[in-house]
């Protein structure tokens, strides 16, 4: 049988890592081993970027939802509380829109939440 030698397979690995450090400054975008660390790299950081985004939009949407409760003279924790009871179920991205594109409707649901509790 033939000899196998793996050129071509190499080849192909190092150009799938050189297409994904594209942009990438200097010596990182050029030479293979060190692209692929860079590569390696981006590739947690976008790993952990994807489960962090989820983190900081809740916290937005829970700042917003917030200070639009402050306005109307109540607290977060309260509101949330007074939600539940009063069984309405709407989730913190919904909330956080109705506070800041209508503010007469999110009054409403602070008095609906302040009758529940």
């Amino acid at each position: 049988m033939a000899r196998v030698k793996g050129a071509l397979n190499t080849r192909k690995r190092h150009k799938r890592v050189l297409k994904l450090a594209k942009g990438f400054r200097g010596a990182e975008s050029k030479q293979f081993r060190i692209a692929n660390q860079s590569v390696m790299r981006s590739m947690q950081n976008a790993y952990i970027g994807r489960k962090r985004r989820k983190r900081d939009f809740r916290r937005l949407w829970i700042t917003r939802i917030s200070a639009a409760c402050k306005m109307n003279g109540m607290n977060y924790s309260t509101f949330m509380n007074g939600l539940k009871k009063s069984g309405i179920e709407m989730n913190r991205k919904v909330l956080s829109e109705v506070a800041i594109a209508d503010p007469a409707a999110f009054t409403k649901l602070v008095e609906t939440a302040k009758n529940a509790l």
